[in-house]
Protein backbone atom coordinates (compact mmCIF):
# COMPACT_ATOMS: atom_id res chain seq x y z
CA UNK A 1 0.00 0.00 0.00
CA UNK A 2 1.49 3.72 -1.19
CA UNK A 3 -0.31 5.56 1.62
CA UNK A 4 1.22 5.44 4.90
CA UNK A 5 -0.79 6.49 8.14
CA UNK A 6 -0.13 5.94 11.56
CA UNK A 7 -2.03 7.00 14.67
CA UNK A 8 0.58 7.29 17.42
CA UNK A 9 -0.48 7.30 21.77
CA UNK A 10 2.73 9.97 22.08
CA UNK A 11 1.87 10.19 26.15
CA UNK A 12 0.33 13.70 27.94
CA UNK A 13 -3.43 13.73 28.28
CA UNK A 14 -4.35 10.95 25.74
CA UNK A 15 -2.37 12.89 23.18
CA UNK A 16 -2.37 11.55 19.40
CA UNK A 17 0.30 12.03 17.05
CA UNK A 18 0.64 11.15 13.46
CA UNK A 19 3.10 9.84 10.86
CA UNK A 20 1.52 10.31 7.14
CA UNK A 21 3.66 9.23 4.09
CA UNK A 22 4.11 8.00 0.78
CA UNK A 23 5.81 4.43 0.50
CA UNK A 24 7.37 5.02 -3.24
CA UNK A 25 8.30 8.30 -2.88
CA UNK A 26 10.26 7.94 0.65
CA UNK A 27 9.03 11.39 2.00
CA UNK A 28 6.58 11.39 5.50
CA UNK A 29 4.99 14.31 7.49
CA UNK A 30 4.84 14.02 11.40
CA UNK A 31 1.64 15.66 13.39
CA UNK A 32 2.13 16.81 16.55
CA UNK A 33 5.16 14.53 17.66
CA UNK A 34 4.29 16.40 21.04
CA UNK A 35 6.04 13.91 24.24
CA UNK A 36 7.02 11.13 21.69
CA UNK A 37 9.23 13.21 18.98
CA UNK A 38 11.54 10.09 19.26
CA UNK A 39 9.03 7.17 18.73
CA UNK A 40 7.42 9.20 15.87
CA UNK A 41 10.93 9.40 14.38
CA UNK A 42 11.74 5.52 14.80
CA UNK A 43 8.36 4.64 13.12
CA UNK A 44 9.12 7.16 9.99
CA UNK A 45 12.42 5.34 10.12
CA UNK A 46 10.88 1.96 9.93
CA UNK A 47 8.94 2.98 7.08
CA UNK A 48 11.18 4.12 5.10
CA UNK A 49 10.25 7.96 5.20
CA UNK A 50 12.55 11.01 4.99
CA UNK A 51 10.42 13.58 7.25
CA UNK A 52 10.11 16.53 5.13
CA UNK A 53 7.59 18.67 7.67
CA UNK A 54 6.57 18.77 11.61
CA UNK A 55 3.30 19.93 11.94
CA UNK A 56 1.50 21.72 14.37
CA UNK A 57 -2.26 21.55 14.44
CA UNK A 58 -2.13 24.30 16.94
CA UNK A 59 0.16 26.09 19.45
CA UNK A 60 -0.87 24.34 22.97
CA UNK A 61 2.50 22.70 24.59
CA UNK A 62 1.08 19.30 24.74
CA UNK A 63 1.30 19.46 21.05
CA UNK A 64 4.38 21.32 19.92
CA UNK A 65 6.95 19.97 22.92
CA UNK A 66 8.21 17.71 20.42
CA UNK A 67 8.50 20.13 18.39
CA UNK A 68 12.71 20.46 18.58
CA UNK A 69 13.46 17.30 19.17
CA UNK A 70 11.86 16.35 16.16
CA UNK A 71 13.93 18.73 14.32
CA UNK A 72 17.18 17.59 15.82
CA UNK A 73 16.34 14.09 14.61
CA UNK A 74 15.12 14.87 10.86
CA UNK A 75 16.79 18.61 9.89
CA UNK A 76 12.67 18.98 9.10
CA UNK A 77 11.13 22.54 9.56
CA UNK A 78 8.64 23.09 11.78
CA UNK A 79 5.57 24.70 10.44
CA UNK A 80 2.16 25.79 12.47
CA UNK A 81 -0.56 28.73 12.21
CA UNK A 82 -0.63 32.31 11.87
CA UNK A 83 -0.18 33.68 15.67
CA UNK A 84 1.62 30.76 16.63
CA UNK A 85 3.43 31.38 20.12
CA UNK A 86 6.00 29.24 19.16
CA UNK A 87 9.35 29.20 17.00
CA UNK A 88 8.37 27.98 13.81
CA UNK A 89 9.99 27.55 10.18
CA UNK A 90 6.87 28.01 7.90
CA UNK A 91 3.52 29.69 8.69
CA UNK A 92 1.19 28.04 6.85
CA UNK A 93 -2.06 30.21 6.06
CA UNK A 94 -5.72 28.86 5.05
CA UNK A 95 -5.45 27.20 1.61
CA UNK A 96 -2.01 26.57 1.59
CA UNK A 97 -0.57 23.01 0.90
CA UNK A 98 1.87 20.97 1.99
CA UNK A 99 3.11 18.06 -0.44
CA UNK A 100 4.41 14.71 0.40
CA UNK A 101 4.89 12.74 -2.32
CA UNK A 102 2.20 12.09 -4.64
CA UNK A 103 0.10 13.35 -2.10
CA UNK A 104 -1.54 16.77 -1.00
CA UNK A 105 -2.36 18.12 2.47
CA UNK A 106 -4.79 20.75 2.03
CA UNK A 107 -4.72 23.36 5.23
CA UNK A 108 -7.45 24.64 6.89
CA UNK A 109 -7.19 27.56 9.14
CA UNK A 110 -9.87 27.13 12.18
CA UNK A 111 -9.72 29.45 14.98
CA UNK A 112 -11.38 28.87 18.43
CA UNK A 113 -10.14 26.89 20.66
CA UNK A 114 -6.74 28.39 19.75
CA UNK A 115 -5.85 31.42 17.69
CA UNK A 116 -3.85 29.76 15.82
CA UNK A 117 -5.14 26.95 15.40
CA UNK A 118 -5.30 24.47 12.06
CA UNK A 119 -7.05 21.66 10.33
CA UNK A 120 -5.37 19.65 7.54
CA UNK A 121 -7.66 16.99 4.67
CA UNK A 122 -5.40 14.84 2.69
CA UNK A 123 -7.05 15.45 -0.52
CA UNK A 124 -8.48 12.67 -2.24
CA UNK A 125 -8.52 10.21 0.68
CA UNK A 126 -11.20 12.32 2.77
CA UNK A 127 -8.71 11.82 5.71
CA UNK A 128 -8.76 14.81 7.98
CA UNK A 129 -6.86 15.85 11.28
CA UNK A 130 -8.84 18.15 13.78
CA UNK A 131 -6.36 18.74 16.33
CA UNK A 132 -8.42 19.76 19.39
CA UNK A 133 -11.20 21.57 17.42
CA UNK A 134 -13.21 18.61 17.07
CA UNK A 135 -13.34 15.20 18.93
CA UNK A 136 -15.15 12.14 18.79
CA UNK A 137 -18.11 13.26 20.28
CA UNK A 138 -17.62 17.03 21.71
CA UNK A 139 -15.53 20.02 20.16
CA UNK A 140 -12.61 21.80 22.21
CA UNK A 141 -12.21 23.80 25.10
CA UNK A 142 -12.94 27.92 24.47
CA UNK A 143 -12.17 30.13 27.12
CA UNK A 144 -14.43 32.93 26.15
CA UNK A 145 -17.66 33.93 24.38
CA UNK A 146 -16.15 35.23 21.18
CA UNK A 147 -14.03 32.51 21.20
CA UNK A 148 -16.83 30.20 21.34
CA UNK A 149 -18.41 32.08 18.39
CA UNK A 150 -15.13 31.62 16.94
CA UNK A 151 -15.11 28.14 16.82
CA UNK A 152 -19.12 27.46 16.24
CA UNK A 153 -18.16 29.41 13.05
CA UNK A 154 -14.99 27.27 12.61
CA UNK A 155 -16.55 23.98 12.60
CA UNK A 156 -19.77 25.11 10.53
CA UNK A 157 -17.22 25.84 7.89
CA UNK A 158 -15.40 22.27 8.12
CA UNK A 159 -19.01 20.74 7.73
CA UNK A 160 -20.03 22.05 4.79
CA UNK A 161 -16.87 21.83 2.90
CA UNK A 162 -15.62 18.09 4.35
CA UNK A 163 -17.56 15.32 2.62
CA UNK A 164 -19.70 13.22 4.94
CA UNK A 165 -17.30 10.14 4.58
CA UNK A 166 -14.16 12.33 5.89
CA UNK A 167 -12.55 9.84 8.42
CA UNK A 168 -11.32 12.30 11.57
CA UNK A 169 -9.09 11.85 13.44
CA UNK A 170 -8.59 14.36 16.56
CA UNK A 171 -5.58 15.43 19.09
CA UNK A 172 -6.82 13.49 21.80
CA UNK A 173 -8.27 10.36 22.40
CA UNK A 174 -11.74 11.39 24.62
CA UNK A 175 -14.21 9.63 22.63
CA UNK A 176 -15.94 6.49 23.02
CA UNK A 177 -13.05 5.43 20.07
CA UNK A 178 -10.25 6.80 18.59
CA UNK A 179 -11.56 8.19 15.03
CA UNK A 180 -14.89 8.62 13.68
CA UNK A 181 -16.77 10.30 10.56
CA UNK A 182 -18.12 13.55 9.24
CA UNK A 183 -21.48 11.81 8.85
CA UNK A 184 -21.49 10.46 12.65
CA UNK A 185 -20.54 13.71 14.23
CA UNK A 186 -23.17 15.46 12.40
CA UNK A 187 -25.79 12.73 13.48
CA UNK A 188 -24.31 12.39 17.17
CA UNK A 189 -22.49 15.24 18.81
CA UNK A 190 -24.44 16.68 21.02
CA UNK A 191 -22.69 20.30 19.91
CA UNK A 192 -23.27 19.88 16.07
CA UNK A 193 -26.38 19.10 16.81
CA UNK A 194 -27.18 22.82 18.01
CA UNK A 195 -29.23 24.57 16.20
CA UNK A 196 -27.24 27.87 16.34
CA UNK A 197 -24.37 29.59 18.01
CA UNK A 198 -26.44 30.78 20.77
CA UNK A 199 -27.84 27.35 21.30
CA UNK A 200 -24.05 26.02 21.11
CA UNK A 201 -22.55 28.21 23.39
CA UNK A 202 -25.30 26.72 25.98
CA UNK A 203 -24.17 23.60 25.38
CA UNK A 204 -20.56 24.49 25.94
CA UNK A 205 -21.65 25.97 29.40
CA UNK A 206 -23.34 22.88 30.36
CA UNK A 207 -21.04 20.51 29.00
CA UNK A 208 -19.37 18.87 32.74
CA UNK A 209 -22.84 18.66 33.93
CA UNK A 210 -24.13 16.53 30.76
CA UNK A 211 -20.93 14.52 30.71
CA UNK A 212 -22.03 13.44 33.94
CA UNK A 213 -24.83 12.31 33.43
CA UNK A 214 -24.06 10.58 30.64
CA UNK A 215 -21.06 8.87 31.86
CA UNK A 216 -18.39 10.28 29.41
CA UNK A 217 -14.61 11.14 30.30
Amino acid sequence: MRFIFEQIRVGGDRNFGYLLGDREAGAGLLIDPSYSPEAMVERAQAQGLKVTHILNTHGHPDHTNGNEVAKALTGAPIAGGPKHPGPVDLTLRDGDVVPFGQYILRVWHVPGHHPDHLAFLVEGLDAAFTGDLLFVGKVGGTQTEADGRTEWASLQRLLKAWPDTTTLWPGHDYGARPSSTVAWEKRNNPFLLCADVEAFLKAKQAWPAFKARHGLR
